[in-house]
Formats: C-alpha cells, sequence, structure tokens
C-alpha cells in the first residue's frame, strides 16, 4: 500500500517542470524580455538567458527530494546576482558587463561611494522589494520533478553536453585553443545569472592582461627624435572627431539625394572654417585595423610598426598636451581591446558605453557632456581624441526612435530590394542623419569656446547598405571590397584664432586622392609638429603633399593588397 502511494505521488508531473522552468529562468529572463521587449537589442541574450539558465535544472532532477532546499541555495545566488543587474539596468539602462567591471576597478573607492549615494533612491528600493516578493513566489509553487532514475541521469547528460561539453568537444576536434573555446563560451553564458559577473570577469582579466601587455612594450617605446612644435607654448586645444561606419555617399554633404547631413551642409555652406575634403579612403574596412595605422606610423606596406614607435597620443604627450580620450565604443572586450590600449595612452579617458554588446541601443550624444568638461579643463594645451558609434550596425540602435524620418521612404532606392532591405537602408540614412547631429555639435560646442586650434572629423571605414549593384550586399568584406566599403568623410574645422596665426588656404586641396592610413602625417602638419620621421609629402594639407597608391586589403596576406582606385564603380548613379 505505501509502495503505491510512494510511487504514485513521485510520479512525473509537467506543471512542476513548469514551475522549476519559470523559476530558473525568471532571474535572467526578466531582465532580457525587458531588453528586447523595449528595442534596446535583438534576440540573442534573450535566447541565450534562457538556454543557460536551464543547467540549475540538472540538480534538480538529480535529487527531486530535495527540490526546495537546492533551489534556495541556487536562488539565493541567482537572486543577488540578478538583482545588482537590474538595479543596472535600471540606474543606466544598460546590461551589466565585462565593460561595467573595468570601470568599476578604474574607480577609487571616494568615486563608488557617490555613485551609490547619487543613484540609491526610492524606485531602487521599490524594484529590490517587488522582484524579491516575485522570486519567493515562485520558490513556493516549486515541487519536485520525478524523472526515473535511469532517465534522469540521461537527460541531465544531455542538458549539459548540449550546452557546455558540446561547445569544448566541437573545438577540439578542429583544434581550436582552448581560451578560444571558453572565451566564446563564456560569453554565450553571460545573459545568465550569476554568469554575467563570473563570465564578466573572466574575460575582463583576460583583456587586461593583454591590455597591461600592450602598455608595458608602448610605454618601453623611445619618444620621437628632434621633436619640435612650432606653436611653443601657445594655448590651444586640438580635437580629433573618429566616426565609425559612415561611408561618405550616404552624406548629402557630398552629393547624397536625400538631406541626411542638413547640419553639417549649413555649416559647410555659412562657416569659412570649415573644409571638406572629397576623396579620402580608408585602407581597412575594420575598426581596429584602419586605426593601428591612423594612429600610429603604420600603414599597409608597414602594418607592424605601430608596435614599434610611438603613437599620435604619445607624440601629443611628448609636445605637451594634455590628452583626453571620449568614447562612446565598448571598451573591455576581445576585438575593442587594442581600442583601449589606445585609449589609456592619453592622461584622462571616458568611457561612456558599458553595453556587453554592439547591438544595443547607445547614443552618440553620450559624448557631448564629457566634451564640454574637457574643453572647460584649465590645462593650456588640450588634445581630445573623440570616438563615436556613428552609424555602427544595427542601425536601428544608432538613434532614437523620434529621429527616423526616413522611415517607409522608398524614393531613390534601387528597384528590387526586399522589405528587409528597404528598412536597413533607411535606417543607415536614419543612423546618418543622426551622426550628422552629433558631429555638428561638437564643432559648435567647441567653436562656442572662442578655440585656438582646430577639429578634424574622419570615419574609421565606410559600409556597403546594398549600394553596388546587384545590391546584395551589406556590411564589409576585404575578400570582395566595394568602393562604399572604403569611402570615409574627411572634415576640417579651424578657428578664428588658429586661422589668423596660420593662414592656410586648403581649397586647392580639397580633392586630393589620400588615405587615412597616413592620418598621423596630416595631423602633425596642422598641429605644426616636426620630427625624424615625419614626411609632409604623406599630408594632405601640406604644399608637398605627393599622391601615392591607395593599398588596401590584408597586409598579411600574401598578395592580398589592392590599389583602391582600381576598384569598380557601382552605386546606382554610377558614383563611388
Amino acid at each position: 500500500m505505501f509502495s503505491i502511494k510512494n510511487q504514485a505521488k513521485q510520479k512525473f508531473s509537467w506543471i512542476a517542470l513548469g514551475w522549476a522552468l519559470l523559476f530558473f529562468w525568471f532571474f535572467s529572463t526578466a531582465l532580457q524580455a525587458k531588453i528586447f521587449i523595449s528595442g534596446y537589442s535583438g534576440t540573442n541574450g534573450l535566447r541565450d538567458s534562457l538556454l543557460y539558465s536551464s543547467l540549475w535544472l540538472i540538480p534538480v532532477f538529480l535529487f527531486p527530494a530535495r527540490t526546495r532546499i537546492i533551489a534556495a541555495v541556487i536562488g539565493v545566488v541567482l537572486w543577488a546576482t540578478s538583482l545588482a543587474a537590474i538595479c543596472y539596468f535600471v540606474i543606466y539602462g544598460q546590461e551589466f558587463s565585462q565593460s561595467v567591471l573595468f570601470v568599476m576597478f578604474e574607480s577609487n573607492a571616494g568615486e563608488a561611494g557617490e555613485y551609490l549615494s547619487q543613484y540609491f533612491s526610492l524606485k531602487i528600493v521599490l524594484t529590490a522589494l517587488i522582484y524579491t516578493a516575485i522570486c519567493l513566489f515562485l520558490w513556493s509553487r516549486l515541487r519536485p520533478v520525478y524523472i526515473p532514475k535511469p532517465w534522469r541521469w540521461l537527460v541531465s547528460l544531455i542538458i549539459l553536453y548540449a550546452l557546455i561539453l558540446h561547445p569544448l568537444v566541437r573545438n577540439a576536434i578542429n583544434h581550436q585553443p582552448l581560451s578560444k573555446t571558453v572565451s566564446g563560451l563564456s560569453s554565450r553564458m553571460e545573459p545568465a545569472a550569476p554568469w554575467q559577473f563570473i563570465s564578466g570577469y573572466y574575460q575582463y582579466r583576460q583583456q587586461l592582461d593583454s591590455l597591461n601587455s600592450l602598455l608595458n612594450e608602448n610605454n618601453a617605446l623611445p619618444p620621437l627624435a628632434n621633436l619640435k612644435d612650432e606653436n611653443a607654448n601657445t594655448p590651444r586645444t586640438l580635437v580629433l572627431v573618429i566616426g565609425e561606419s559612415t561611408q561618405r555617399g550616404r552624406m548629402s554633404l557630398y552629393g547624397y539625394s536625400r538631406e541626411t547631413t542638413p547640419e553639417l551642409d549649413t555649416l559647410s555652406k555659412s562657416d569659412k572654417g570649415m573644409t571638406v575634403f572629397n576623396d579620402v579612403v580608408t585602407s581597412r574596412p575594420y575598426t581596429i585595423e584602419i586605426l593601428q595605422q591612423a594612429l600610429t606610423f603604420a600603414n599597409e606596406k608597414n602594418p607592424d610598426l605601430y608596435l614599434s614607435k610611438p603613437t599620435l597620443m604619445n607624440m601629443m604627450k611628448q609636445a605637451g598636451y594634455k590628452t583626453f580620450w571620449i568614447t562612446n565604443q565598448q571598451t573591455m572586450t576581445e576585438r575593442n581591446t587594442m581600442l583601449t590600449v589606445f585609449s589609456r595612452q592619453t592622461d584622462k579617458q571616458f568611457y561612456m558605453n558599458q553595453q556587453r554588446t554592439q547591438s544595443a541601443r547607445e547614443y552618440d550624444s553620450n559624448v557631448l557632456a564629457p566634451f564640454k568638461d574637457v574643453l572647460a579643463d584649465p590645462a593650456p594645451k588640450k588634445f581630445i581624441i573623440v570616438h563615436l558609434l556613428g552609424t555602427h550596425i544595427k542601425y536601428k540602435y544608432r538613434y532614437p526612435e523620434n529621429w527616423g524620418k526616413f522611415d517607409n521612404q522608398t524614393a531613390g532606392l534601387p528597384a528590387g530590394l526586399s522589405d528587409d532591405q528597404k528598412e536597413a537602408w533607411n535606417d543607415y540614412d536614419n543612423a546618418n542623419l543622426y551622426n550628422d547631429h552629433v558631429v555638428s555639435s561638437l564643432i559648435k560646442d567647441y567653436k562656442a569656446t572662442d578655440p585656438n586650434g582646430f577639429l578634424l572629423y574622419f570615419s574609421d571605414h565606410g559600409e556597403e547598405v546594398y549600394d553596388t549593384p546587384p545590391h546584395q550586399m551589406q556590411g564589409r568584406n576585404e575578400e570582395n571590397p566595394t568602393r562604399h566599403m572604403y569611402t570615409v568623410p574627411f572634415i576640417l574645422w579651424t578657428s578664428e584664432k588658429w586661422q589668423a596665426e596660420h593662414p592656410r588656404d586648403f581649397s586647392a586641396d580639397v580633392n586630393r586622392k589620400y588615405s587615412s592610413s597616413e592620418l598621423i602625417h596630416t595631423w602633425s602638419d596642422l598641429a605644426g609638429l616636426s620630427y625624424d620621421g615625419f614626411d609632409p609629402t604623406r599630408s594632405i594639407t601640406s604644399p608637398e603633399f605627393k599622391e601615392t597608391t591607395r593599398w588596401i586589403g590584408n597586409p598579411y596576406k600574401k598578395n592580398a593588397l589592392i590599389d583602391y582606385d582600381t576598384l569598380p564603380f557601382g552605386d546606382q548613379k554610377g558614383n563611388q
């Protein structure tokens, strides 16, 4: 009799399984669902949070009689870590990431205390209370999930293999490095509690070790020989604005039919200090790779010089400038370690984007407030780099929703585009419109300080957005290049004070063929810096400028370099 009743009690229940799933999913998926529904990111985080939260079913399956005890112990950890992530999202509107850890560890105790006192509010308290109440309710609904003994082990092994062991086995078969496998796996697990902290810290430590190694190598480099500054100690502020994924062919400033750059258009017509260069291209269609050249003495023929010679940041510090780096790019990620290395070569950094992925809403207006703060810094000689997210994919996430000027428009689009392609085309134009606003705001804010200096804006690379026939390509691919991946805006604004002291007319220079890989020579020329290795023939603004072959391609691949100017023309209007 007892045996029959006991067997009845241990019968598998789908309802019990449903409550168990809901309990473990809730700690991570509630936040990811909010992020997805609000349109701040795609479905990847939601998917991965569901998958990797399911790992906690394994001990529940193996020891069903202790379901509530197991769930309580695990739940406390999940509650604490997920609540911290939720509170962070409520305050900042961003996911917790390894970039947050980087900023946290770079802050001192006083700064941390200021943040806590500033953002601790009744809203946070209510959020914590409501969240905790839901967690306790879900825990109270838990019941044992009985699976027959031979099967409970098999089901648990299947879950473990599918989520953890399979990537390890697959990459081992393909002879992938273990570090790469672990890094990829930790990235997938990051949306789920408590892995966002564990994975974030692991990735932070990995990137920090690489960062410190590169910084130590940079610090050991000898300074530039015979560096001279023709401006001596005259107070001045010089600004370099780096855009992202913005091709000039989709800017009305460069003749595009849609008015995507109205503010820059107006400045170009009304401000004599603004010069628009018409034929500048990038050498690589990827951010890290081009900045390793543009911000250093490296180029396509000498791609490793960024490791053995000082950078632009080193040069400006050597010349006596106080240097700043303001970025809306992600900070501590595997791809962006080099960007962080460059930023740490300056005296002060502002990291404005702590999102876990690039595919999340983050607006470049973030940089405007710190830019004004830096402009007000009392240092007599300042060098400021502002790095934007620009028009980086996902284009819809690069501008506020009320900036969708070109939504649902079809005028001027190539024939045969699908609905998704039309949407991407319009989103990219909207992103350009907002980028125009941010870049113009930077120029106007700079101009308002009555500076002695100049501001130079260029984009790291372009982007193919169905521009080239047969209009089916989107993104960047060095193996299959199009002109739109390489054509970039290049804009110089000089102040009245600077122009009075350095009377130069650039109108005859605007159509020169130039590669941004040689930017450091143009910057040196404009800033009045000379040194052993400075080559005025490689400055687009120098009277001594000489046009050379504009190489593009992967310099580390044999016979991969090609002359940009041999690429075919190809958009629907026959323009580059």
